[in-house]
């Protein structure tokens, strides 16, 4: 009942939101609309629109679960395990708004996005129904449209960004990193593509050292959409070793209406900040409110 009610709200809040967006968010947007790179498209600034995928995982199944999560740094590394269930739920919150529109020679634009990920071991009455983990994603986004045949597409935008991201914790669960993220963004027929290598900026108190040796150096996103079908993966990996990294696929279809599936499928590490050294596979089912 817990999980029902919360989902009801959760699914209120969304429809809300969406509205400030013009273009539906149940159309297959290209990556030019969603980015408004085209001269035409250009909406101004502070509309608050989807940025990265929202969902609502009401079941998530994990291999592993993280009982102990451990850290390179001794401070950060729990000594008495958790009581995890295999089964929680998930959802996942993402938004952008343009600040700054047509920096230099009136093309690029400047955007704030924010991400909200949590797991929730809703089905745990040992402990509470706690909330395992909680990452928050702030970033900062420079995007420059570009116009570049490649192999029957085109590449649209360049740009890099700031992202910080938390989970909030305290000792010894806390963890964090922030990034300096290049992307490249190509668009062709019915597929998106986009690649994010990263340089990790250093941190005087590191709660997790070597988390790019496990989650990676970059990630390649790759989406394609059928009519009211869309398949997407997201894959990291460290470039310079075979170990490590992760693979994430997913496949949102039609319900009924508006109301769409979402089915995601995980492995390797880093599905959450806490788990960023910890190999898992996890499958899980929900409904999804925006995608790439």
């Amino acid at each position: 009942m817990i999980l029902f009610i919360s989902l009801w709200s959760f699914s209120a809040l969304l429809n809300a939101q969406v509205i400030l967006d013009s273009i539906p968010e149940y159309t297959n947007k290209t990556y030019s609309q969603r980015w408004e790179l085209e001269s035409d498209q250009r909406r101004g600034t502070f509309r608050l629109m989807s940025y990265k995928p929202i969902f609502v995982t009401a079941a998530r199944w994990s291999s592993n679960p993280n009982n102990l999560p451990q850290s390179e740094n001794p401070d950060y590394s729990a000594t008495e395990p958790n009581e995890y269930n295999q089964l929680e739920a998930k959802f996942q919150l993402s938004f952008k708004t343009k600040v700054l529109q047509g920096m230099f020679w009136d093309k690029g634009d400047l955007w704030i996005g924010y991400t909200q990920k949590a797991h929730w071991q809703v089905y745990n009455v040992n402990i509470s129904r706690a909330f395992r983990e909680l990452n928050y994603e702030p970033e900062l986004i420079f995007k420059y449209p570009v116009n570049v045949k490649f192999m029957g597409g085109r590449f649209k935008s360049v740009g890099m960004m700031f992202n910080h991201q938390s989970n909030g914790g305290n000792l010894p669960n806390s963890r964090s990193w922030n990034r300096i993220i290049f992307h490249l963004g190509y668009e062709w027929d019915r597929w998106i593509i986009t690649l994010q290598p990263w340089i990790r900026l250093n941190d005087t108190d590191d709660e997790n050292p070597l988390i790019t040796n496990y989650i990676g150096n970059g990630e390649i996103n790759v989406a394609y959409s059928y009519k009211r079908h869309q398949f997407y993966s997201i894959i990291t990996h460290p470039f310079d070793r075979w170990q490590g990294g992760s693979i994430q696929l997913n496949y949102v279809f039609p319900i009924k209406g508006n109301l769409r599936g979402h089915a995601q499928l995980f492995e390797g590490y880093g599905e959450t900040l806490i788990d960023y050294n910890h190999r898992q596979t996890t499958f899980g089912l929900g409904v999804s409110f925006a995608n790439w």
